[in-house]
This record gives structure tokens, sequence and C-alpha cells, in this order.
């Protein structure tokens, strides 16, 4: 039963973040950058921050008596992180949401569910079981399906942009979006990492303090992404004021909340995520992320189709599509029956 109220709860953090990616596609007048400056302020700020501070009883003298160490590692996981977001962003643009996320979803998860197995976590995850016992050998699995999906995400994103470079007459620039999503995919494990090697001693001193197990989890966000934040605020804040584009703000002030909205949805996924993690058990920062990633997926796969990225693109890639959905799916239980051999 842990094991299925974990695996709801990080799914829904998968599909929140996702399907965050709709309100880009909504925008008119506001760019990415706009998207990205107000989105990350919301939900690497504002939101975590008001909750630490608000529900977590003397908080600062709790983050002073974290070692350094724990939380330098978490920025520095973060901060690759920040980097993957913004590359992220620009594939959106370059080879939209569906492969965008395709790739990262299969990448990030591939290393993501494997390290934490091999170089032990904080905290509850230090007793995670060896990849070479058979719950781990069950999750490694899953990783194997789930890189197949990969393969056949590349691929229907090649038929894609055959067609629609017959279709306009010149590439998409399918490759080096392509690139760029690879080297997203193998830095978008960062706030995986940053939680589960930081959770520890973070959450340890918050509840000495009097905080409850949830608001000490989103403590371990508040101070563990800061590193990622100042990545996702100074690069937007420089493309914007190079553009010259403060002033869009007003002027496309109704758009404004739509990048509310994918701030708050941010937020409610890295929140969910934390606390599905903890509930899943040892294996949680393996098998959580896991199965974050693939509902993450699905809800990018929603996104592209909605907004007709796979309109006028033949049979084949999209039948090749479906199927790596499928496949991702299908790791995900595997993994989740992994973890539920722990729990057994």
């Amino acid at each position: 039963m842990t094991t299925l109220v974990g695996a709801l709860i990080v799914a829904a953090a998968g599909l929140s973040m996702g399907s965050g990616s709709w309100t880009i596609k909504a925008l008119k007048r506001l760019g990415f950058e706009h998207w990205l400056f107000v989105g990350m302020l919301i939900g690497l700020i504002i939101l975590p921050w008001g909750v630490t501070l608000g529900f977590c009883p003397n908080a600062l003298e709790a983050y002073s008596a974290v070692p350094l160490s724990a939380l330098i590692k978490a920025n520095l996981f973060a901060f690759g992180w920040g980097i993957a977001n913004v590359l992220c962003a620009i594939c959106f643009v370059r080879i939209g949401v569906a492969l965008t996320g395709g790739l990262l979803g299969g990448l990030g998860t591939s290393l993501g569910v494997t390290i934490p197995m091999v170089f032990k976590a904080s905290g509850l995850f230090e007793k995670a079981p060896d990849p070479g016992s058979k719950a781990g050998m069950t999750v490694l699995a899953g990783v194997v399906v789930m890189l197949i999906g990969v393969v056949l995400v590349v691929l229907a994103g090649f038929g894609r942009d055959r067609a629609l470079s017959r279709a306009k007459g010149k590439s998409s620039g399918y490759a080096g979006g392509l690139a760029l999503a690879v080297i997203s995919g193998i830095l978008s494990t960062g706030p995986n990492f940053a939680f589960a090697y930081s959770q520890g001693p973070i959450v340890e001193a918050m509840k000495a303090r009097g905080a409850g197990e949830l608001p000490a989890t989103f403590a371990v966000w508040a101070v563990g992404m800061l590193g990622g934040a100042l990545v996702n605020l100074v690069y937007p804040a420089y493309v914007i004021t190079r553009g010259k584009s403060w002033k869009r703000f007003i002027e496309a002030r109704s758009e404004l909340v739509f990048l509310v909205i994918f701030g708050a949805q941010f937020f409610l996924a890295i929140a969910l995520l934390g606390h599905g993690n903890v509930i899943l058990g040892v294996l949680g920062a393996s098998v959580g992320w896991g199965i974050f990633q693939a509902m993450q997926l699905l809800g990018n796969q929603g996104v592209g189709v909605v907004f007709g990225e796979w309109r006028g693109v033949p049979a084949g890639p999209r039948r090749q599509m479906v199927w790596a959905v499928a496949l991702l799916l299908v790791a995900a239980a595997i993994m989740a029956s992994g973890n539920a051999r722990v729990e057994q």
C-alpha cells in the first residue's frame, strides 16, 4: 500500500511538471525568457521560501545547523539542472515539447534511478538496496525498457523532422535541437540528486525545531535549489535586458497569468516529488524519480498532441511515439514493482 500511495503522489508530480509546458504554447507576445524568469521566480523562490519561513519554526537557525557540504552538494546539482532547464526551454521551441520531453525523460531517468543505488544518498535513502539485489535488478530492468522507449522517441523525431522539412521546404533544426536535448537530459537529474543527497540533514534539522514532515521537505527544495534558481533567473534576465523587452510584461500583462500558472505547477511538482519519494521509502530516490519522469513525459506528449506538433506527420513516426510512451509507462510500472519488493 505504501508503494501505491507514494507512486500516485510522484505520478501526480510528474503530470504537473509535464503539463506545465502548455503555458509557453499559450503565449503570443511574451517569449520563453519571460516565461522562464517569472515561472522560476515563483516556483523556486517565492513559494518554496514562503512555505519554509511560514511553516518551519526557526528555519534560518535550522539551516545553520546543516553541514555546509550538504548544502554545497545540493546546489551544485541544482546549478547543473539550471543549465538543463534553460536548454530545455530552447528545445521546446526548436524541436517541440513532445520530443524534448521524451528525450529528457529517458536519459534523466536512466541516470537518476541508477546513481542513488550505487552511491547511497542521505537520510532514509542511505539504506537503498544495491543494483545487484532482487529489487535493484527489477528497477534496472525498468531502466532498460525506458531506454528502448528513448530510442523510439528519437526515431519518431527524425521521422517528424523529415515530414515537416518537406512541408516547409527547409530543415527544422532537429539535429541541433537533439544535441541540446541530450545534454539537458544528462543534467536534468539535478533536482533528484539535490533532494536525495541533502534531505537527510536538512529534514532532521527542521524537525528538531518543530517543523512537520511536509514543511521540512519544502525546506530542502528552498535552499537546495538556489543554484538552479540562480541560472534560471540570471539567464532569462540577461536575454530580456539584451532584447530590451522588460516593457512587454506591462504591454502583454494579460499573458502574465500563464507565467504564474507555470510557476505554481512547477512548485507543486517538486513539492509532491519530494513527499512521494519519502513515502516510497529507501528506494524512493530511484523509483520515485523514474515514475516522475515517465508521467512527466506523458504530460509533455499530451501538450504536444493538443497543440498540433504531430499534425501532418505520417503514421509511422506517430506510431513509434505511441509505442515509446507505452514502453515508458511499462518501465515505470516495473520500477514500482521493484520498490514493492523492498516493502514486502
